[in-house]
């Protein structure tokens, strides 16, 4: 009986936040700095890098309808940190990934299991949640 007591104080000390002290603002301020030049300021895919890229890249906004009403979390997040590499991205995303290394952070998926990324993905992540159409 003492096993899932000590897990659980575990899983809480190693997964610091559960996905709850994201910075929404942050995210915003990352993905125009970092992701905007491909995925347009308003995440919908019209950035100034767009002419010349091979493959055009995808209305951000509109991941939860095109998931079935429910954000990808998953998904996103392996896309971003290079799990799910996407070949438009030429390897792990984004280019400047070493940025977003560093502290964890926990995000909940669409089945309620947490998934750790770096802090700056998950603010990000955070961001791109909220400006969904």
């Amino acid at each position: 009986m003492k096993f899932p007591f000590l897990a659980a104080v575990a899983l809480t000390v190693w997964m610091p936040g559960q996905g709850l002290t994201q910075d929404i603002e942050l995210g915003g301020t990352y993905f125009f700095t970092y992701c905007a030049s491909c995925h347009g300021d308003d995440a919908t895919g019209g950035g100034p890098m767009v002419p010349i890229l091979n493959v055009t890249p995808p209305d951000l906004t509109g991941l939860t309808v095109r998931n079935g009403g429910t954000f990808p979390t998953a998904r996103v997040a392996f896309r971003i940190d290079g799990r799910d590499p996407l070949l438009a991205h030429g390897g792990p995303m984004p280019i400047y990934g070493d940025l977003f290394e560093g502290e964890a952070a926990a995000l909940k998926t669409q089945s309620g299991q947490p998934i750790l990324v770096g802090k700056g993905i998950a603010d990000v992540i955070t961001w791109l949640e909220a400006i969904q159409k």
